[in-house]
């Protein structure tokens, strides 16, 4: 199957988009990546070098993915937002992919994609045709900032999502505001602030549970996800390896049986 990734040009988190990339093509699917004009993308250079005296950085395993990704074919060729304009059931339309994938990041390169309305239009186009959506930590605010056009609102409202808390995002700002000020706030509002309001009375936003460990391949005891229906979103790149499994089982189910996902957490 062939699932499509939008990245900004730079600044995107290394693990959010390494492990879905690593774990979608072992799976046997084809991953397509997608910047604002076609340029080819590069991950936030700190995550891979370490964010403060080497630490708070990528993972092992998350760093190696991410150098043999930077190699792909696909990744050395992304299209572009605007190109994905075309007719709905063209090469190039939004209807020939199987799924969508969209991953976080916090450094500043990363509002580039998190607040484009062409790429916001494309995601809301896609959203529409009810097949597979993931979404980890920033990712979510693309989902949250696409506004379905019969309603007016965001395609997230009335959904259970989780994202980026504010708890995780305060936690992180204040560890390294002293040396990096202001590097782990995208945006003066939190992630979570911004999605709950998308979301709105009907929705919900699931936090999930607190603790700072990470998710490995082969350990999903600290990771969280939020299923509901066709949409998988995450937190950090703490839950990525648990969030890539549940897209691909999501991927795959969706083949199978066209009817809808219940809504599931953990």
């Amino acid at each position: 199957m062939r699932v499509l990734v939008p990245l900004p040009d730079h600044d995107f988190d290394v693990t959010e988009v390494a492990v879905p990339w690593r774990t979608l093509t072992d799976a046997g699917h084809e991953v397509v990546f997608a910047t604002e004009r076609g340029a080819v993308p590069a991950g936030d250079p700190k995550l891979l070098d370490g964010v403060i005296f080497g630490q708070l950085g990528a993972e092992p395993e998350p760093k190696a993915f991410y150098r043999q990704l930077v190699d792909d074919p696909a990744f050395r060729a992304p299209l572009a937002w605007g190109d994905l304009d075309g007719d709905l059931d063209g090469d190039l339309g939004m209807a020939s992919f199987d799924g969508l994938l969209l991953p976080g990041g916090h450094a500043p390169g990363m509002r580039q994609y998190l607040g484009d309305p062409v790429l916001q239009q494309q995601v809301a186009r896609f959203w529409k045709l009810e097949r597979p959506v993931g979404a980890i930590c920033h990712g979510v605010l693309v989902l949250a900032r696409s506004i379905d056009p019969d309603m007016g609102r965001s395609v997230l409202y009335g959904r259970r999502t989780t994202a980026l808390t504010a708890w995780q995002e305060r936690l992180a700002y204040f560890l390294t505001f002293w040396r990096l000020g202001r590097y782990y706030r995208t945006y003066p509002a939190y992630v979570q602030a911004e999605v709950a309001a998308a979301v709105g009375p009907g929705g919900v936003f699931v936090r999930g549970p607190i603790g700072s460990k990470r998710g490995t391949a082969t350990d999903d005891g600290p990771a969280f996800v939020v299923l509901d229906r066709r949409y998988v979103s995450a937190r950090w790149p703490g839950d990525a390896y648990l969030f890539a499994r549940r897209f691909v089982e999501l991927l795959e189910a969706s083949a199978q049986d066209p009817g809808p996902e219940p809504f599931r957490a953990g």
